[in-house]
């Protein structure tokens, strides 16, 4: 089987984990991903990107320039044209060269999916952000919205769904109906949702974090969270400074990693609160007298001592947290990353905010025991889901069908 993801660290540790557990159970595996990375993947074959450019996800605008710092909309656009949607083509030519009997792919590798279509073999889909399918139970993706909660609020959404559904496939459908013209694929309409893989989604959640959706497919199964157990390491000279303390940890995730968007705001906002911050991530230097810094520490060993967690939203992270029972406060950064913000004040695992009001949201998570309660009680959810083993146990039935 062929297992593909894109060449970027949050991508690559949630289908490094599948096809790790792939491969123990003694499947021939195929990784499909970048050169940075498919050392992750544990006795897989790699097959490298080549016609599909690969890329360092650390300087992505080195590959593709429109992407500049992906700030802002234009910049948004270019990253789903450019390297999602442009690099399709690519990706169903170097996956064509291998043969296989069934594909997983994360669900914004789309060529890996149309060269399961034009093969005419099942696939999986793996989602590494919230749902983004519609559903008659919630406002359409994307929008600053939460879900209806009064018979006014049902109605806006009932009034906004078609809306969206009619207009967003005017801006994706052509970049994505190009892409197949390609390789010789029909256009879809919707193409981005139908890029869902029909015989097996694999959600990153646990109904509770995740919307209620009373229309899920019966083909969406939810898993947990999807990582590798940490491999050992050097932990910090620091590391007995955690004992005692109320910590606070602090990240920027794996893409949009400029201290200044959040780790630094933060650092200032905390720096004569009685709490140690954990700040993780690159160039921290010259940081107040309670700041612990280090360029990378595995959420599996840091997040059992963490009190709480600051983040600007990314899915994984937030897996992470609420899996070791940790309350979050989130200050959004791009992409998905809003969506996320609002499921976990949604959820009751923590708030979201902005800089300014950083401080604030610390305290009230803090001081507030129903945050941490609720992130336990989702933590045991996720615990309980199975995350790798069980997205295997589905990937071997979908072969036996």
């Amino acid at each position: 089987m062929l297992v593909a993801s894109l060449p970027f660290a949050g991508h690559v540790g949630v289908m490094a984990a599948v096809s790790n557990e792939l491969v123990r159970r003694g499947h021939d595996v195929v990784a499909y991903t970048g050169a940075k990375y498919h050392h992750r993947f544990v006795g897989a074959r790699w097959l490298p990107w080549t016609d599909a450019p690969d890329f360092d996800d650390a300087a992505l605008a080195r590959t593709f320039p429109r992407v500049g710092n992906l700030k802002g909309m234009r910049s948004n656009l270019a990253n789903f044209a450019d390297v999602l949607v442009g690099t399709a083509p690519g990706q169903v030519r170097d996956v064509l060269r291998e043969d296989f009997d069934l594909v997983v792919t994360e669900h914004l590798a789309f060529g890996a999916g149309m060269a399961a279509e034009l093969r005419g073999v099942p696939w999986a889909t793996v989602s590494l952000t919230p749902l983004t399918l519609p559903s008659r139970d919630l406002p359409p993706f994307g929008l600053p919205l939460m879900p209806a909660a009064t018979g006014l609020e049902r109605l806006r959404d009932r009034v906004l769904r078609p809306v969206v559904e009619s207009v967003a496939p005017r801006a994706t459908d052509p970049l994505f109906d190009r892409a197949r013209k390609q390789v010789g694929l029909d256009p879809r309409r919707r193409a981005f949702e139908a890029s869902y893989s029909k015989d097996l989604l694999l959600a990153q959640a646990v109904p509770g974090l995740e919307y209620v959706r009373s229309d899920l497919p019966a083909h969406v199964h939810f898993v947990g969270r999807l990582i590798d157990p940490p491999k050992p390491m050097a932990l910090p000279d620091w590391w007995p400074d955690l004992d005692g303390r109320t910590v606070v940890h602090v990240t920027q995730g794996t893409l949009e990693t400029g201290a200044d968007d959040l780790v630094r705001p933060a650092i200032e906002a905390l720096a004569d609160l009685d709490v140690l911050v954990v700040a993780t991530g690159p160039g921290l230097a010259g940081v107040p007298g309670n700041v612990r810094t280090a360029p990378f520490i595995p959420h599996d060993l840091l997040l059992p001592r963490t009190d709480l967690m600051i983040t600007n939203g990314g899915w994984g992270g937030v897996l992470a947290a609420v899996e070791a029972g940790v309350p979050i406060v989130v200050v959004p950064g791009s992409l998905d990353k809003p969506e996320v913000a609002r499921r976990v004040a949604w959820s009751g695992v923590g708030v979201r905010t902005r800089p300014v009001h950083l401080r604030k949201a610390v305290e009230e998570v803090l001081g507030e025991p129903r945050y941490r309660e609720r992130a336990r009680e989702l933590g045991s959810g996720i615990k309980a889901a199975g995350g790798a083993a069980r997205a295997a146990d589905l990937v071997e039935a979908l072969m036996r069908r």
